[in-house]
């Protein structure tokens, strides 16, 4: 009899991007000006995006460089409402939110009173937004 351990299954090759598409990115905030309703609002290419949910705080960090702060709120905007509104969006503590609600931090433009109230009107997730203590 042999003891071995059990590790669960990678992801299939594709289903997590390896870089972030910025041209998507613009569509996930150009959703949200058509309502706060994304399975309205996106193409069923977008909303089986999931795998973004996932990627690494260190790729999101560095992607938000390139993004001005109102953007960045918008992106915060739709990963809060993605993880509470698209199936398979569950995000947790890896959510894209908390790399993003830093480099807001980091650039002296932390979030408003206002726009915690909002994450936590619209969210579920205990880590949103500045991730686990």
């Amino acid at each position: 009899m042999s003891v071995g351990a059990w590790e669960p299954e990678n992801q299939q090759e594709g289903d997590a991007p390896e870089s972030i598409d910025r041209a998507q990115l613009e569509r996930f905030i150009h959703a949200l000006q058509q309502g706060d309703q994304l399975r309205e609002s996106l193409s069923l290419a977008d909303q089986g995006a999931s795998a973004l949910m996932r990627l690494p705080a260190t790729q999101w960090l560095q992607e938000s460089e390139s993004w001005q702060d109102d953007q960045l709120w918008e992106l915060i905007r739709f990963f809060t409402l993605a993880e509470a509104q698209l199936p398979g969006w569950d995000g947790g503590p890896e959510s894209p939110v908390i790399p993003l609600a830093k480099t807001l931090r980091r650039r002296k433009a932390p979030l408003s009173r206002e726009q915690l109230l909002w994450i936590r009107e619209h969210s579920d997730n205990r880590y949103l937004p500045y991730g686990p203590l």
